[in-house]
């Protein structure tokens, strides 16, 4: 008599049918966690099974192995298998088919994803539409001839930039004066001292300081113009 299939000989049974390969109690409880059955009970299912000629079972040492009858089975013959295998390979061209148009579509998602929404576009669209008035405000500003720069602030500025080329050139000549009597009797090529030192002028990073003395002076003489 077959077991019930919400016992748990028939709760094995199934399993064990259905996964058709070599498996060992530890495997049936695992699997069967869901049914809340205990590995005693299992254990004693599949010994029942066992017995009664359900499954097969063979044992090496003290671990026993419990397989699906195979009797059970239709086993196809070369010609079935074949056309399993035909079968097989179609359906694989199939899934590898989906798999690229998936990855087409993920793709093409991504994509839309990275895109500004409409909301986004016209927010951007009234900034830069701001940005623009207040640009084209400043020309017409500029062409009318309005100073944008007050005379205080710009007075200011002009002493800073005076006072900044003035210590230049004064801690220029300080360097000058030092550099001149350490070097004025020293045996060392004064080129090999100097990159031994780590020492640079203005000019070998491109700096000339006359060119700003050049721009101070030209700032003067425009300003007495105005």
């Amino acid at each position: 008599m077959a077991p019930k299939s919400d016992s748990a000989e028939g709760i094995v049974l199934n399993f064990v049918n259905e996964q058709n390969r070599p498996l060992n109690s530890q495997n049936v409880a695992d699997a069967l966690q869901k049914f809340n059955l205990k590995k005693a009970a299992i254990q004693k299912a599949l010994d029942t099974l066992a017995d009664s000629g359900r499954i097969s079972f063979k044992e090496y040492g003290k671990q026993k192995i419990y397989l699906a009858r195979q009797d059970q089975f239709d086993i196809p013959n070369s010609e079935e298998l074949n056309q399993m295998k035909e079968q097989n390979a179609k359906l694989q061209e199939k899934l590898d088919e989906q798999k690229r148009a998936i990855s087409e579509v993920e793709g093409e998602i991504k994509a839309l994803q990275s895109n500004l929404t409409l909301e986004q576009i016209c927010t951007k669209e009234a900034d830069l539409r701001k940005k623009v008035e207040e640009m084209e405000e400043t020309l017409t500003k500029l062409r009318g001839g309005v100073t944008l720069v007050n005379p205080e602030e710009r007075k200011a500025v002009e002493g800073m930039y005076v006072d900044t080329v003035s210590q230049w050139r004064r801690r220029k000549r300080m360097f000058k004066d030092v550099w001149d009597a350490i070097t004025e009797n020293s045996p060392k090529d004064i080129k090999e001292f100097k990159e031994e030192l780590g020492i640079e002028y203005d000019e070998d990073v491109g700096v000339i300081l006359q060119s700003f003395c050049d721009m101070m002076q030209h700032g003067k003489k425009r300003a007495r113009g105005q």
